[in-house]
């Protein structure tokens, strides 16, 4: 992640904005089933991911006298009965983010969190494959989970993103952003 952030200031003149959006799944097994090798790889990606990107992008972000830093998933709000360490990952990512936001306040760097419903990308596609049967039924009922009656697109997410690495959002910071369709507002 440094060399990535370094790159990237050094092709564009500085760094603004750090969009922490790798994650995985991990597997869906009840946590007594988990091994540590299973707990610790979703850890890997999905917290210490968060944690290079902050560490790498923050001296870059301080040199350009500010900027922004976004993360996380609806599942660091609730939970669900399925994939343990993902909800554990996105939990600490949330509360990352919010001590973050209180750290480097002083330097005009703003962290906050978006929380995304279930989007339709790969990851959802392939989890929805790993449970089997038959993939238009499954996102029915992915569909029927939100209130607005379906699944968000990529676009859902980036506007909000886009809102929080700008200039509008300049008095936003330690906030969540939940864009879910209603998932979370039952």
């Amino acid at each position: 992640m440094h060399s990535a952030t370094d790159a990237a200031a050094a092709h564009f003149g500085r760094l603004n904005v750090l969009v922490n959006n790798a994650g995985i799944a991990g597997v869906n097994k009840p946590t007594h089933e988990i091994t540590e090798a299973e707990w610790d790889h979703v850890q890997a990606v999905n917290v210490k991911g968060v944690f290079f990107g902050v560490k790498h992008a923050i001296p870059h972000l301080k040199r350009a006298g500010g900027g922004s830093i976004i993360i996380s998933s609806i599942y660091g709000i609730v939970g669900a009965p399925d994939v343990p360490p993902y909800h554990a990952s996105k939990g600490s990512v949330r509360l990352m983010s919010k001590t973050d936001a209180l750290i480097y306040a002083p330097d005009r760097i703003r962290v906050n969190s978006v929380h995304p419903g279930f989007i339709w990308t790969p990851m959802v596609e392939g989890f929805l494959q790993s449970q089997g049967g038959d993939l238009a039924t499954g996102r029915k009922a992915v569909d029927a989970l939100h209130p607005l009656g379906h699944m968000g697109e990529p676009d859902d997410i980036a506007m909000g993103v886009v809102y929080l690495a700008s200039d509008e959002s300049k008095f936003v910071t330690g906030t969540e952003l939940v864009i879910d369709g209603g998932y979370t507002a039952h």
